[in-house]
């Protein structure tokens, strides 16, 4: 080999030592059972709570339990009780949902109680928000409080990349999509090392996390559609249309996001802002029924197991109420994250492509409106394509993905993010 052609050989990274990276497996096995069993703990307390909001109270009272009255009724409660934690709670429950993301901030530790309860409060009370947020900066902030005492040469952004793998690990049921999620923030950095010893100890906490939670509760996404076969070209045709009018509505609410946004700042005070809130949330759910409520992982399913029971008309509405819920609670001060009802949103939009057109394999729209819809919202090209095709158990789906995340992702970048600055500005 000649010296010139030597230098034209790209260099890589030296792979780091077996020896290098053991040492992180317990404390990454620890941090993903930790956070997992979190997770799970505040979803099981947020479900037995809406259970009595939701069941117990209105028949005792005689009510019907998703009726008009009752649902507007529970939305304003829940504006006024998560108004008074953030109020009233040490830290004020965090900084302002709009401006944050999967990235978490590392919060003290007295502001973590609010936030747990705000975030409890929001599960349980019906707005469109998920728990992936703030159950994220919590486990940050607590990996960094805890591991940085215990290991106090290890860097402290380590503990952050842990706490945020076991938690995506952990609200998946795989570190697949932890993995993918960390591939893409690790694009473009300095990393010592290979790609994968990078994410070594990640992909640990994000599979402890994810074990932990399948044993614990079994997640599942697989909506059990209709089995989807060999693509053709009209379903690549309907793939391609359904995930660019997903990403152009998705994209409709994040240029709405800093306006309405600062229609509710103007109220200064939460205990005006989230009532507020919960009165705007109250009124869509009288428009688009019981079934736009609450983060929407239970209601999909429900939607996906009779995708004939509802018109184009019934899912178009709930699709477009649904993504006004979600822009409203993201912008009036609930505690939440934005994937899961930008999940509901998407299959929405695919079911009512299917009753349009019933040439759309529901498998192909379904999966297609989730991918549009959630890159719009998440910005996140992976995880994206990821939940689209884990919704579908169809290895032949995945291309017809791929491919249709093309033109959406051509709509979507370069815009704005669904997440604003600290001054209201949109995040580019």
């Amino acid at each position: 080999m000649t010296q010139d052609s030597a230098q034209q050989e790209p260099s890589a990274a030296p792979a780091r030592r077996a020896r290098g990276l053991l040492p992180s497996v317990v404390p990454a096995l620890i941090v993903g059972v930790a956070a997992s069993l979190l997770l799970v703990g505040v979803s099981l307390a947020a479900e037995q709570l809406q259970d009595v909001l939701w069941q117990d109270l209105p028949d005792a009272l005689g009510v019907g339990r998703y009726s008009v009255l009752w649902m507007f009724v529970m939305l304003v409660a829940t504006g006024i009780a998560v108004g008074l934690v953030v109020w009233k709670m040490p830290g004020h429950a965090g900084p302002d949902p709009a401006t944050t993301g999967l990235d978490a901030p590392v919060l003290p530790p007295a502001v973590l109680p609010g936030l747990l309860l705000a975030t409890a409060l929001m599960l349980a009370g019906g707005p469109s928000l998920g728990p992936e947020n703030p159950i994220i900066a919590v486990h940050v902030s607590l990996a960094v409080l805890l591991g940085t005492r215990a290991f106090p040469r290890a860097p402290e952004r380590g503990w952050v990349a842990l706490a945020e793998a076991a938690t995506v690990g952990a609200l998946f049921g795989t570190p697949v999509a932890a993995a993918l999620v960390i591939s893409e923030a690790l694009a473009g950095q300095r990393i010592k090392g290979q790609l994968w010893d990078s994410l070594f100890a990640p992909l640990a906490a994000a599979g402890a996390g994810a074990l932990t939670a399948s044993l614990v509760s079994q997640p599942s996404f697989d909506l059990h559609l209709p089995p989807f076969g060999r693509p053709g070209w009209a379903d690549l045709l309907s793939a391609l249309t359904v995930a660019s009018v997903g990403a152009l509505l998705g994209m409709c609410a994040v240029h709405a996001f800093p306006y309405v946004h600062g229609a509710f700042r103007r109220l200064r005070h939460p205990m005006l802002i989230l009532p507020a809130g919960g009165v705007v949330l109250g009124a869509l759910a009288a428009l688009g029924g019981h079934l736009t409520l609450f983060k929407g992982l239970n209601e999909i399913a429900e939607l996906a197991a009779d995708p004939e029971g509802w018109s184009a008309g019934q899912f178009a509405t709930m699709t477009v109420v649904k993504l006004a819920a979600l822009l409203v609670a993201a912008s009036c001060g609930f505690r939440g994250g934005r994937i899961f009802p930008a999940v509901f949103v998407g299959t929405a939009l695919g079911l009512c492509a299917h009753a349009l057109v019933p040439g759309v394999h529901p498998a192909v729209g379904v999966s297609a409106g989730v991918l549009g819809v959630l890159l719009a919202i998440t910005r996140q090209g992976w995880l994206s394509l990821f939940v689209a095709a884990v919704l579908v158990s169809s290895p032949g789906i995945l291309a017809l993905l791929c491919i249709a995340s093309l033109p959406a992702w051509l709509v979507v970048t370069g815009r704005p993010q669904m997440q604003l600055r600290a001054d209201g500005t949109p995040v580019r």
